[in-house]
C-alpha cells in the first residue's frame, strides 16, 4: 500500500464525502418530499423552492467558496462543511413553520459549500494532470453510488418518520466527514509528489510532448467564449437535473407509480450514473473532450424525451440506461475541460463562477416543475421543455473552441 500514489487516497475520500453528501443531501430530499407536504399542506412549489435553496452552494456561495478555496485549502473548507450540514439536518427535524424550513435549508447550503464538488474537484485537478479524467470519474462516481442511500432513506422515514431520520443523518455526517477532512492535502508539491505521482524527468518528458500547462487567470478566462458557453451549458445541466431529482417521486407518484417503486427508480438515478462517471471520464483522457461531453448532453436531451413515458418497465429501463450516464459524465467532462483550458492555479475561482450559474439552473428548474405541477397538473410539458434546451447545450459544446 506504501506505494500507492498519495493522490489517490483524497479521491477515495472524497469519494466517501460524496456518496454520504450526496445521498443525504442532494439525492435523498426526494423522500421527504411527500411526508412534508403531508404534514404541513404547504405547495410542491413551496417545498420546491425551499429545496433549491440547497443549490446555493453552487450558486451565491460558489464564487466565495472558490476564493476561500483557494485561500484557506480543502480540508479547512470540507472540515467546517461537514460540522455546519449536521447541524443544518438536525435544525431541519425540528421544522415547525416554513420560515424556519427555507432557515435551515440556508444553512445546509453554507454547510454544503465545504463539501460541494468545487471543494473536491478542486483537491484532486491539483494531484492529477495526465489522468485527472478517470481521477475525477472515480471521486465523482461517490455521488453516483449515493443512490444506494435513497432506499435506506425512504426505509428509515416509513419506520421512524422524516424528523428522526434527519436526526439520524445529521449526526452520521459528523461522524464520517470530520474524520476524512483530515485525509486531505492540498498540492502534491507541498509533500514531496508531483501530480500523478510522476518524477522529475517523466514530467519533463510530458511538457516536451504536450506543451506547458495553460495557466489562467479569472479575469482572462472572463475575456473567452469558451468559459461563457460553458457557464450556460452548466445552468442548463443543473436547470435539468436538479429538477429531476426533486421531482422524481412525487412525478411517478402521480401516474400512479407505487412509493416504493418510485424510491427504487430514485435510488437507481445516480446509480446507473456510475457508468457514465467512469467511462466518459474514461474517454475525456482518450479523446477531444468536447465531443465526448456534447455526447452526454445528447444522452440527457433523449432522456427526457423517455422520461414522459416512464409508466412502463421498458421505458423505465430506457430511461435509467441513457439519461444517469448523460449528466453523470457531464459532471466528469465538466471539470476535465476546465482544468485543461484554464489550468489550476485559479481552478476554484473559476469553477466557482461556473457553479454560480449552475445554481440559476438549478434554483430554476426545481421551481418550475413545482409550479408546473400545480397549475397544470402533469410534468411531461416542462420535460419536453428541458429536452430541447439540452439539445441546444449540444450546439453550444460545438461551438466551444
Amino acid at each position: 500500500m506504501k506505494n500507492v500514489f498519495y493522490g489517490w487516497w483524497i479521491v477515495g475520500a472524497c469519494f466517501l464525502i460524496g456518496f454520504y453528501v450526496g445521498g443525504v443531501v442532494f439525492y435523498g430530499f426526494t423522500a421527504f418530499f411527500e411526508p412534508i407536504r403531508r404534514e404541513f399542506g404547504w405547495s410542491s412549489t413551496q417545498i420546491s423552492l425551499a429545496a433549491s435553496l440547497r443549490g446555493l452552494e453552487m450558486g451565491l456561495f460558489a464564487p466565495i467558496v472558490g476564493f476561500l478555496v483557494d485561500r484557506f485549502g480543502s480540508r479547512t473548507l470540507i472540515l467546517v462543511g461537514a460540522i455546519v450540514i449536521g447541524f443544518g439536518l438536525i435544525l431541519l427535524s425540528l421544522t415547525q413553520s416554513l420560515a424556519m424550513f427555507y432557515v435551515s435549508f440556508l444553512i445546509i447550503a453554507f454547510g454544503a459549500g465545504g463539501c460541494a464538488l468545487l471543494v473536491t474537484m478542486s483537491v484532486v485537478v491539483n494531484w492529477f494532470r495526465k489522468r485527472v479524467s478517470i481521477a475525477l470519474g472515480v471521486m465523482m462516481s461517490g455521488i453516483g453510488a449515493s443512490g444506494l442511500l435513497v432506499t435506506l432513506v425512504v426505509h428509515l422515514i416509513d419506520g421512524y418518520g422524516w424528523r428522526t431520520t434527519l436526526v439520524v443523518s445529521g449526526v452520521g455526517m459528523w461522524i464520517l466527514g470530520i474524520p476524512l477532512s483530515f485525509v486531505i492535502r492540498e498540492r502534491p508539491e507541498q509533500y514531496g509528489y508531483l501530480p500523478d505521482g510522476e518524477t522529475s524527468g517523466e514530467t519533463r518528458s510530458s511538457t516536451d510532448t504536450h506543451g506547458e500547462e495553460r495557466e489562467v487567470s479569472l479575469k482572462e478566462a472572463l475575456g473567452k467564449s469558451t468559459f461563457w458557453y460553458l457557464n450556460i451549458i452548466e445552468a442548463i445541466r443543473m436547470l435539468t437535473v436538479s429538477a429531476v431529482i426533486i421531482h422524481v417521486m412525487p412525478y411517478l407518484s402521480s401516474i400512479g407509480v407505487p412509493r416504493a417503486t418510485a424510491g427504487i427508480i430514485a435510488g437507481a438515478i445516480p446509480l446507473f450514473s456510475i457508468t457514465g462517471r467512469f467511462g466518459f471520464g474514461w474517454l475525456g483522457d482518450v479523446i477531444d473532450k468536447r465531443y465526448v461531453m456534447a455526447v452526454t448532453f445528447g444522452l440527457i436531451s433523449l432522456g427526457m424525451l423517455v422520461f414522459c413515458n416512464v409508466r412502463t418497465v421498458w421505458f423505465t429501463i430506457i430511461f435509467l440506461l441513457i439519461f444517469p450516464p448523460g449528466y453523470g459524465g457531464g459532471i466528469v467532462l465538466r471539470g476535465a475541460i476546465m482544468r485543461e483550458y484554464f489550468g489550476r492555479n485559479s481552478f476554484g475561482k473559476i469553477l466557482g463562477v461556473t457553479y454560480g450559474s449552475g445554481a440559476v439552473g438549478g434554483i430554476i428548474g426545481p421551481t418550475l416543475a413545482g409550479r408546473a405541477f400545480d397549475t397544470l397538473g402533469s410534468y411531461p410539458m416542462v420535460w419536453l421543455t428541458f429536452c430541447g434546451l439540452n439539445a441546444l447545450a449540444v450546439w453550444l459544446i460545438m461551438k466551444m473552441r
